[in-house]
């Protein structure tokens, strides 16, 4: 079986791991009717489990699997996956009904009605005294995860944040810390608590729907599922000494040197393309690197409305879908940025260390 370990740390290279993570959200959106069968979904759950008991068997994979801080990830991941499942098949099977011209499941069982009391109250207190017990049981079993005090000459081999925040560190990778952990979470606050005011679709009110709002889900879904959830997999199980990338199979040697070289543009330009040495002047320097993120911003949104997403633009208008088309052109700078690093090791497309804009 070692060939199929070998094959699983291949995949686990983060090019190739986000590429398929990406491609795989795709294809669940493209192909909702086949995944939300149930008997497919219990076939993957089962294989699932199956895999899962086999890779235990390996003890560096059971060593980092297991960690008390990181067990939490596989209920996510099942938790997730679980609702996922749902919430399309719920879809499928309303987009089914509605093109039947039948009334969709929410409409039917709203003429099931129950009382607050005491169906309600008692179903809510039932689950909080499981949930409680579930806590408590968590908290004997699995023991927090502390360490030895603090100790100025003991450099730990990683350091890494809570498993919730690890998307979060992984974007601190590819940004300056003020973008990475202040303006991106911020946009991606402002872009859910405005979404109800620039999508003017009234449909997907109240029921499950895939059809209807499929670019809706799949932009949302792609940010939550690939950029966030993907993100917490590849930070715990594939980030470890050194920051550097492990595969699952794959002991974390805390002696491995990775030969990188991280470059910025305006080097790229100047130094390696052109033969010289980094002007003085910032915006001589850094012009290239302006006209491109200028370009990807401004130009783009506006060449889109006037070809691709014609129909958008006429339907939300020129502000709304600026702010629709900016948020979603942020999103997608994250993978880009991702790919550039781990491919060509380019650091930042803008790089002004003196007033701190790095982008």
């Amino acid at each position: 079986m070692q060939f199929l370990k070998d094959f699983i740390n291949f995949l686990s290279n983060p090019v190739i791991f986000f590429t398929l993570a990406m491609f795989g959200w795709f294809w669940l959106m493209k192909y909702p009717h086949l995944w939300t069968r149930p008997k497919v979904m219990k076939g993957v759950l089962l294989g699932s489990f199956i895999g899962l008991g086999w890779a235990l068997l390996d003890a560096t994979f059971r060593k980092e699997a297991l960690k008390p801080d990181n067990v939490p990830i596989w209920l996510m991941s099942y938790g997730v996956g679980f609702f996922l499942w749902l919430s399309f098949y719920r879809g499928v099977q309303n987009d089914v009904l509605m093109a039947e011209g039948k009334p969709n499941l929410e409409k039917v069982d709203s003429d099931k009605k129950v009382y607050t009391w005491p169906d309600l109250v008692y179903s809510e207190l039932i689950c909080i005294v499981l949930f409680t017990a579930f806590l408590v049981a968590w908290g004997v079993i699995l023991k927090a995860p502390l360490e030895e005090p603090a100790n100025a000459g003991v450099t730990p081999a990683v350091a890494k944040a809570p498993w919730y925040f690890l998307g979060l560190q992984e974007m601190l990778v590819y940004y300056d810390p003020w973008i990475a952990g202040v303006v991106l979470p911020g946009l991606i606050i402002l872009g859910l608590v405005g979404l109800p005011y620039y999508d003017l679709n009234p449909k997907g009110n109240g029921y499950y729907t895939v059809k209807e709002r499929f670019w809706a889900i799949n932009i949302f879904g792609y940010g939550f599922v690939v950029l966030w959830i993907a993100l917490i997999f590849l930070g715990t199980f594939m980030r470890g000494p050194g920051w550097n990338f492990f595969g699952p199979f794959e002991a974390w040697d805390t002696h491995k040197v990775m030969a990188l070289n991280n470059i910025n543009l305006s080097e790229l330009f100047w130094v390696r393309l052109l033969n010289t040495g980094l002007p003085e002047n910032l915006f001589v320097r850094e012009w290239l690197g302006m006209i491109l993120t200028l370009v990807y911003l401004v130009v783009i949104p506006i060449w889109l409305a006037k070809t691709k997403l014609k129909g958008l633009f006429e339907q939300l208008g020129a502000v709304r879908y600026g702010l629709v088309v900016v948020l979603f052109l942020i999103m997608a700078s994250l993978p880009l940025k991702m790919y550039l690093r781990w491919t060509i090791n380019m650091k930042y497309i803008i790089a002004i260390p003196e007033f701190m804009f790095n982008i």
